[in-house]
């Protein structure tokens, strides 16, 4: 005779219930209720099989806050960071942000300098490409001339979203394209796509493929200089998603940012080097002259006028309270210490990983503490083999080709961020070490050249 036992979801153990003793619909939704306690287990017994965030080089968002961040943000998950009515102190914790980050970009304060916190730079990125190309059709509007081709000029060392913003906004873009052993934008070469329908520039402050800096000041010099000659209006807008963060506090001296007066906008990640978990970015401009007014909205049903600019509408405050817990915990001392430590560590790293025979350096850390490796020279393995033999051991170290006219290069790419050690760097390092040997001792039939994975991908 089996015995059957009373089931009380107060007293059973977590795997005593009978709902983990069969498969749980995956697709549809189950016909009854289960215990919360059933239905967390199952979920976070699932989420094992996701990798270790912390010892993920591929991303660049943060993976790792204080404590009482953490708790901060947990306290804020129910404020809908869009009801400033409701949420008045939310609201102006978002305005200190902005104005403390107006203030590190160097904005002028009698030019009345705005901004807006976005869902991540891609929200911030279509937010301040829409105020270029309002603006330029408005210019053009006035003078009497078509607006029919708007244009925008950026490398191919920008982000997807870029191209996504072109596609969405009906924007021809006009890329330059990458060269080997060349990485970022040249002056000559942005000049050289100008035109007047040209609704800005985007120059990157870190790359997403090598982590360089677009010659920003150079850039923006040239393009002065055509405007001056040609009577136009063009902009710059900074793509400081990896790097707003970064170049303040570790070379406070670049000109890059609205020091420089054709710098219109920039956006940055405040999930990135900000430091905040994923959710958050700002787009700033340098006064409001430059964020067209038809662009903002203006609702009352949730109480009181608020003003809008946003291309989502309700989200938590929370990823808002998170950054200003970072401004004000950390200040310009704790963030310069941070990044200072990061880029020692990439900086390390680097040179320690240029040593390994078959591979060399693309950067090296000091822009961002983020660098790229290629091989050295064409071998019977790839860095493709590299990286899925690191992931084995936990790591994920991204391995992909560059973007058009580039794309014969791959690379590996590690992003350091904060809560990534000098003791985890030397143990990352052995392992690179490791699996380079483990690849130069395989018979050749084993092994896979970079173009052997070009014909199959």
């Amino acid at each position: 005779m089996v015995k059957r036992f009373a089931v009380d979801s107060d007293i059973t153990p977590a795997y005593g219930s009978r709902t983990m003793d069969h498969t749980i619909p995956k697709y549809r939704l189950p016909d009854g209720e289960m215990p919360a306690q059933t239905a967390y287990q199952l979920i976070h017994d699932e989420l094992m099989l996701d990798g270790n965030a912390r010892l993920n080089l591929a991303t660049f968002v943060t993976t790792w806050m204080e404590p009482e961040a953490e708790k901060l943000m947990a306290e804020t998950f129910d404020k809908n960071m869009i009801d400033k009515d409701e949420y008045p102190q939310t609201a102006e914790i978002e305005t200190r942000c902005v104005n403390m980050l107006s203030r590190l970009f160097n904005a002028k304060p009698e030019e009345n300098p705005v901004g807006v916190s976005a869902i991540g730079s891609s929200e911030a990125v279509m937010l301040a490409g829409m105020a270029m190309k309002w603006r330029w059709r408005k210019d053009r509007q006035d003078k009497g001339f078509s607006t029919d081709k708007p244009n925008l000029v950026m490398g191919r060392n920008v982000q997807v979203v870029w191209e996504k913003f072109c596609r969405y906004w009906e924007i021809e873009p006009r890329y330059i394209p990458m060269k080997n052993n060349r990485y970022t934008l040249t002056p000559d070469e942005v000049l050289s796509a100008l035109d007047e329908n040209s609704i800005g520039v985007v120059a990157v402050l870190g790359t997403t493929f090598t982590g360089e800096f677009d010659p920003v000041k150079e850039i923006h010099d040239a393009v002065v200089g055509y405007n001056q000659q040609n009577g136009l209006q063009i902009p710059i807008h900074v793509d400081a998603a990896s790097g707003g963060f970064v170049a303040p506090f570790l070379q406070p001296d670049l000109a890059w940012d609205f020091r420089l007066p054709n710098v219109v906008s920039i956006n940055t990640s405040g999930h990135k080097y900000g430091l905040v978990y994923p959710g958050v970015g700002w787009a700033l401009w340098r006064g409001e002259a430059f964020l067209p007014e038809e662009l903002v909205f203006h609702v009352n049903y949730l109480g009181g006028d608020m003003p809008t600019f946003t291309l989502n509408f309700s989200r938590p405050g929370n990823q808002i309270v998170g950054q200003y817990y970072n401004l004000l915990r950390l200040g310009r001392e704790g963030y310069t210490r941070i990044m200072s430590n990061l880029r020692d560590i990439a900086s390390w790293l680097a040179g320690e990983i240029a040593q390994i025979a078959p591979l060399r350096l693309l950067s090296d850390g000091t822009a961002i503490p983020v660098f790229a490796v290629r091989l050295a020279e064409p071998q019977s393995y790839s860095v493709f083999d590299i990286s899925e033999r690191l992931r084995i051991r936990g790591w994920q170290v991204p391995a992909y080709t560059l973007p058009e006219d580039a794309e014969k290069v791959a690379v590996l790419r590690l992003v350091i961020r904060e809560g990534f050690s000098r003791d985890m760097a030397e143990l990352l390092l052995q392992d690179i070490k490791n699996t380079v040997a483990e690849l130069e001792a395989l018979p050749p039939a084993n092994k896979k050249s970079d173009d052997q994975h070009f014909h199959h991908n």
